[in-house]
């Protein structure tokens, strides 16, 4: 991970920051695990990262992780190549204070990004051909694939 220098804003410590872009990798690198979607994590997405808060950190991991068609809109917000916006609001969800990590966690998620979004993919496709399956099951046919 490459190294970044992060300022002290009104609510976070450089120091805080650094640990954020840290848990940050570490969830990404290790494919969005749940044990790897941590507290600090979760409170900077929710309160400098233009998402709301799900009720919970297990509600929102449900809402984002759980579905390969949201994990790629998720993603979506963190990917360069993109125009970065909240994909909650429809707006830029740059912050003058936080925009220091803002740009390490995506410049930090580029290296995932890619064979996470083919994964999200893969699963929400997979998602689709049981649920056509169950309801095609439910009308009395049989779906082959080719």
């Amino acid at each position: 991970m490459k190294q970044y220098a992060f300022s002290d804003s009104e609510f976070m410590s450089a120091r805080e920051k650094a640990l954020v872009q840290k848990a940050w990798v570490r969830f990404l690198k290790n494919g969005l695990r749940r044990e790897d979607f941590s507290d600090r994590l979760y409170k900077h997405l929710i309160n400098h990262c233009g998402f709301i808060a799900h009720y919970s950190r297990a509600g929102y991991y449900a809402t984002y992780f759980e579905n390969g068609e949201d994990t790629t809109r998720f993603l979506s917000q963190f990917e360069k190549r993109g125009e970065c916006r909240s994909v909650e609001y429809g707006e830029s969800w740059f912050d003058g204070e936080y925009e220091d990590l803002r740009i390490a966690m995506i410049e930090e998620a580029s290296r995932y990004i890619p064979a996470l979004m083919e994964q999200a993919s893969a699963k929400a496709k997979e998602t689709d051909l049981a649920e056509a399956q169950r309801l095609a099951a439910r009308h009395g046919f049989k779906i082959q694939q080719g």
